[in-house]
């Protein structure tokens, strides 16, 4: 039996129209937008036809400007980044622009060595969570999902269970939303990674978004979030 992909963001299910979208953040606070990190923060991914080429940041900035034209908005994130140089690179920056909404990465370049050191991890996402609480933002982050594989590490999925731990645990320790990738269906897409094997096309790009948002009304408790979570389409564009 062949299964069927949808092949544009009209058809994508977990995808949401942007005034679908806008609707479920309506009522957000929140003026000052900031991502910082590595590739998955900075939403880099290869193009897929029939989605718009933005990553997921992009996507749910432009969001938020729906309902908050004047949104400041500033993505510091760099590709290979790991979380000590998010620390020494990026940190200064975010800090002076002082969000009130704030995204993390989420350990993926820490775990890309020969014998990654936990506890030397879990210490140093927890002064990246330290610093980025003392802001007063709302935080966010992602688990890494089944779909990021390195073959050459033949532990590479246990490791990825290890960092999403850290990072659900320091979460819940900071009162972080946590946007959980490892099992989305989304993993299950034959084309939803970049040539090069690691990041996600834009179609995956604009799930994440969709789930960002997802998340972001449940802390607002949107009252349309129950029927546009059943059908996004009902909005329409």
């Amino acid at each position: 039996m062949t299964v069927a992909f949808p092949s544009t963001e009209e058809t994508d299910p977990y995808c949401l129209p942007p005034l679908a979208a806008a609707a479920l953040l309506y009522s957000a606070p929140w003026q000052r937008f900031a991502v910082i990190g590595d590739s998955l923060s900075a939403g880099t991914g290869d193009p897929s036809p029939g989605y718009a080429t933005l990553g997921w940041a992009d996507r749910v900035a432009d969001v938020l400007r729906r309902v908050r034209p004047d949104l400041a908005y500033l993505n510091t994130a760099v590709d290979g980044a790991t979380t000590l140089e998010t620390l020494r690179r990026q940190a200064d920056r975010m800090l002076e622009f002082a969000p009130d909404l704030l995204h993390l990465p989420s350990g993926a370049n820490d775990i890309v060595r020969r014998t990654p050191d936990f506890g030397e991890i879990e210490q140093l996402l927890r002064d990246m969570y330290r610093m980025a609480a003392s802001t007063g933002a709302k935080l966010t982050a992602f688990t890494l999902g089944k779909a990021y594989v390195v073959p050459v590490f033949p532990d590479w999925r246990d490791r990825v269970r290890r960092v999403n731990d850290i990072t659900r645990a320091l979460a819940a320790e900071f009162d972080a939303t946590v946007i959980d990738m490892w099992d989305h269906p989304l993993n299950d897409r034959p084309n939803l990674l970049s040539a090069d094997g690691i990041h996600f096309t834009t179609s995956g790009q604009a799930v994440l978004a969709a789930e960002v948002v997802k998340q972001l009304a449940h802390l607002l408790d949107a009252p349309a979030m129950r029927a546009v979570h059943d059908d996004p389409h009902l909005i329409d564009r």
